[in-house]
């Protein structure tokens, strides 16, 4: 069987969503709309990329395997680290920035850990596996709706409100890769369902419902973690992984790796800065073109997306 295309194009938008919520997209026109997408509908985007690799780290049962995996995750980390590095060289808590990574960048170091927790735990029941990852993802929940009701005192305040503790390869990377590894151990059970559909309209519902609740109620801060975030990743998932259409081109999926990896590098530079007309459409002109002129390289010198 060869590659999904439709997972593949689902990967793109899953990137331009990142790229649109580093922007804050529609933040200075409309602040309430602005939060729904990019502190609602953009936040499925990372917890959809880490079921998709659960899903497929399935097959990542010998250690042979695993080192192959892992090596190819830290390279790619690496290599963008270093590209990074002069955002992040004269950082205070450069140990920490090196740890969790930098910036956007935390996601794959995240897989990175989080591959290496559930290749060890991948023998454990579904159950145990399951009630581990809503557990640890409801943890990190509590920890940032602590921090962004600044409940504590000012000291406390600002330990909840440090994202590393909250959005890690513990909190959040484990337990979606967790997901999608137990979908693929359960595809002929979930494959009898039949109303993927209108379990994703619904999740996807639930997801800006959410925010809105958030936006109104707790606060209108940044919020990475959401509850429907649980529900509506394996949905999405599902829902274009049964649209089947074949490919044996890594194209679009290289293309979604590039846009994720190369964007801030663009967003920091001088001349996005200066930008004043046009400044969205001249930047995904940008993007799309430096995106696809990495995939093209990569293909010379390997392990840059």
């Amino acid at each position: 069987m060869g590659r999904n295309l439709t997972i593949d194009i689902l990967k793109i938008v899953l990137a331009f969503f990142v790229v649109f919520l580093h922007m804050n997209f529609l933040k200075e026109t409309n602040s309430l709309l602005s939060y729904l997408l990019v502190n609602g509908l953009f936040r499925i985007a990372v917890p959809v990329f880490l079921v998709i690799t659960g899903f497929y780290f399935f097959h990542i049962d010998n250690i042979k395997k695993l080192k192959k995996w892992l090596l190819r995750t830290f390279l790619l980390y690496a290599i963008w680290m270093i590209i990074y590095i002069s955002y992040w060289k004269n950082n205070d808590q450069i140990l920490l920035t090196i740890i969790f990574g930098y910036h956007h960048l935390w996601y794959l170091i995240g897989t990175f850990f989080s591959g290496i927790i559930l290749f060890s735990l991948r023998k454990m029941s579904s159950h145990s596996m399951i009630f581990l990852a809503v557990f640890l993802f409801l943890i990190g929940y509590i920890i940032q709706i602590l921090g962004n009701l600044h409940y504590f005192e000012k000291e406390q305040d600002s330990v909840l409100n440090m994202y590393l503790l909250y959005r890690n390869f513990i909190f959040v990377c484990f337990p979606f890769l967790a997901i999608g590894f137990l979908m693929n151990k359960h595809l002929p059970k979930l494959s009898e369902f039949k109303n993927f559909k209108a379990i994703l309209i619904l999740s996807l519902i639930g997801v800006v419902a959410e925010a809105f609740f958030n936006y109104n109620f707790i606060s209108a801060e940044s919020t990475d973690i959401l509850l429907s975030l649980f529900v509506v990743s394996p949905a999405v998932f599902l829902y274009f992984k049964t649209i089947y259409v074949k490919t044996n081109s890594k194209i679009l999926a290289n293309l979604s790796t590039a846009i994720y990896v190369v964007h801030p590098l663009i967003m920091k530079s001088n001349f996005y800065e200066e930008l004043q007309s046009f400044k969205i459409y001249i930047f995904l002109g940008i993007l799309i073109s430096v995106s696809f002129a990495l995939v093209f390289l990569n293909n010379r010198l390997k392990y840059l997306l």
